[in-house]
């Protein structure tokens, strides 16, 4: 009878590094080692990401615009959340696992916000996300009280993208600006563990991250001065449909490379991400920032 090989490289690895927590993720921003996210809707690729040392994974309802080919996040369910969010969490072993709630389930009230967050709690994952300022401060301090991390979402939140008038870069003017700043500290005072800031100026970031220490900044268009950065994978394997927004690169290529050189394999593409975000290479805000 033959010998089973051991267990390939990366899946090695995935498990021998230890569970990402949030005194985890503390750390790492305490001694300036930015955090890498991305999105995450199936378990192949939760492994994946997992092996290539991906710090948090993003159960993004962007799995409207990517899996289910909506033209936006608003008809993502709770089901379909939750849905996502147990695939993923059955396959990821160490990353931090983060997951959106979608519109519709968490502006009425504090607790239909508890009862959704408890759902997606339920289905695996760690922490919720919701898009939303100053308004949402009581539903936010409410989930925090009892035990839920809250990742607020601040600048372009596609969720209000018909309000907002399209994908657009928030904060341009002072008076946008001053709006963004006073409901990033209203998502830090109600506790609000983790913030990701899309579409907005370098300089208002970096300001907004250094004003609150205690609330892991995550960037998405925002330059490099957040504490970490979040991409969706499918724009990351130069999947994008349609206009690539100009912060994202296609790490499967080279830089400058023709677009009929070989690409690299996805695991080594993810690979590539992890390490350009940890050594500051990506991004690079002479390109991306606004």
């Amino acid at each position: 009878m033959s010998v089973h090989p051991s267990a390939p490289a990366a899946s090695t690895a995935a498990t021998a590094r230890p569970t990402v927590s949030l005194p985890r993720l503390r750390e790492l921003a305490a001694r300036g080692e930015p955090v890498a996210m991305l999105t995450c809707y199936d378990a192949t690729f939760a492994k994946v990401l997992d092996a290539a040392g991906v710090d948090a994974l993003l159960v993004g309802d962007s799995l409207g615009n990517v899996i289910q080919g909506q033209p936006s996040t608003l008809p993502v369910s709770l089901a379909h959340m939750a849905y996502h969010t147990e695939c993923v969490a059955r396959a990821q072993t160490a990353a931090w696992l983060i997951a959106d709630l979608p519109f519709g389930c968490y502006e009425a009230s504090a607790l239909q916000a508890f009862d959704a967050a408890a759902t997606l709690m339920r289905a695996g994952a760690r922490m919720v996300k919701l898009e939303g300022g100053g308004a949402l401060a009581e539903t936010v301090r409410f989930l925090v009280d009892r035990g839920i991390p809250v990742c607020a979402h601040l600048g372009l939140t596609p969720q209000r993208v018909h309000a907002l008038g399209g994908f657009r870069v928030q904060g341009r003017d002072e008076a946008a600006a001053d709006a963004l700043r006073a409901d990033a500290a209203a998502m830090a005072a109600a506790g609000a563990t983790m913030l990701v800031l899309e579409l907005v100026p370098a300089a208002l970031a970096r300001e907004i991250t250094a004003a609150h220490p205690q609330m892991l900044t995550i960037g998405i268009g925002a330059g490099a001065g957040t504490a970490g950065q979040v991409l969706v994978l499918h724009d990351l394997l130069g999947l994008t449909a349609g206009r690539r927004p100009r912060f994202v690169r296609d790490f499967t290529r080279e830089p400058g490379s023709s677009a009929d050189a070989p690409g690299l394999p996805i695991s080594a593409a993810v690979a590539r991400y992890v390490q350009d975000v940890k050594a500051g290479r990506f991004p690079d805000e002479r390109i991306h920032a606004f």
